[in-house]
């Protein structure tokens, strides 16, 4: 199988710290962060893993936790979105919401220092050259944002860059593609939001997408959710999972309900091709990630496929 092939460094002990709340009055919630870490080792790269649409810090495990058990810090927030927040769709924040999500992310890079100080033993052992952006759905257009994605705010009517140059990297997990005529009439009129320009989003970055994943939202089909790849300029992956849905196998949890598409290999296989990959993209060692394009390359019977493209490459119009 193929995720036996990718090795892995052996997992350590995590310690997991939750909730940590930064003050945030312009929020009108303080920021609840979860932050996940290994009990060995220094230099560690950070991982800032937004969720998807309705989730908390509580969500995504199988990505976090392992993550950490493999030389990473992953810092978790819970947006506004959140069920466990309860927002009022006539909530004034609720046209923001995606803007709220990408400040609660800066916010949290603006306050490593506070962070590293209230998990034990921590202090002293972050990489802050190392940083990468992950999020699943909307949790992806999140990260994007970091990276360079663009979107037309339905409030402002103004396209702003919201990149972050301490970004030096992205994982997009089944993240939505472009918007106008390829959304539905729902996501039209519940998400004005989702109108995404991916010509400035140049971070380095692997999306991640099921060739099952036959979104609601747009009419495009499985392939609308590789615009983050085809539509983007600079150096970029693509894994495709086959039969994959949108919680692509378990992600988003460990409990059965959370997935559509119930899968321990495909998930398997997500956690350590996103493992290598970032430990590429953040200059860390390439000899992972290069043994995972070649493992899905060369089996025989594969669960996805790995596609990359150069900076030197032109990206599709957007």
């Amino acid at each position: 199988m193929a995720t036996m092939v990718v090795a892995v460094t052996a997992p350590t002990p995590i310690v997991s710290v939750k909730p940590v709340a930064l003050e945030a009055p312009d929020r009108g919630e303080d920021l609840q962060l979860r932050i996940s870490a290994p009990t060995t080792g220094s230099a560690l790269p950070i991982i800032v893993l937004s969720h998807g649409f309705g989730s908390s810090l509580n969500g995504y495990g199988p990505l976090a936790d392992f993550w950490a058990a493999h030389g990473f810090v992953v810092i978790q927030p819970t947006h506004l979105d959140s069920r466990t927040v309860g927002l009022s769709q006539d909530d004034p924040r609720t046209p923001r919401l995606w803007r709220f999500r990408v400040e609660d992310m800066k916010r949290i890079l603006d306050q490593l220092d506070l962070l590293e100080a209230a998990v034990p033993g921590l202090s002293g052992r972050l990489d802050r050259s190392r940083i990468a952006a992950a999020g699943h759905s909307f949790g992806g257009q999140t990260a994007g944002n970091l990276l360079g994605l663009r979107v037309l705010d339905p409030v402002s009517k103004k396209e702003e860059d919201l990149s972050d140059s301490r970004i030096k990297a992205g994982v997009l997990l089944a993240t939505a593609g472009k918007g106008g005529a390829d959304l539905t009439p729902f996501a039209a009129e519940h998400f004005p939001f989702m109108n995404p320009s991916f010509a400035n989003m140049t971070t380095p970055a692997l999306v991640v997408t099921g060739d099952r994943d036959d979104s609601p939202l747009s009419v495009r089909g499985p392939e609308w959710l590789a615009d983050p790849y085809f539509l983007s300029p600079g150096d970029k992956s693509l894994l495709t999972l086959f039969g994959a849905e949108h919680s692509l196998g378990g992600i988003a949890g460990y409990e059965v309900q959370e997935t559509t598409d119930e899968n321990p290999e495909r998930v398997a296989l997500i956690q350590r091709v996103t493992w290598a990959y970032l430990r590429h993209a953040l200059g860390i060692e390439d000899a992972s990630w290069t043994a995972a394009q070649k493992a899905l390359s060369e089996s025989t019977t594969p669960m996805g496929r790995i596609e990359s493209k150069r900076s030197s490459q032109s990206a599709f119009g957007d």
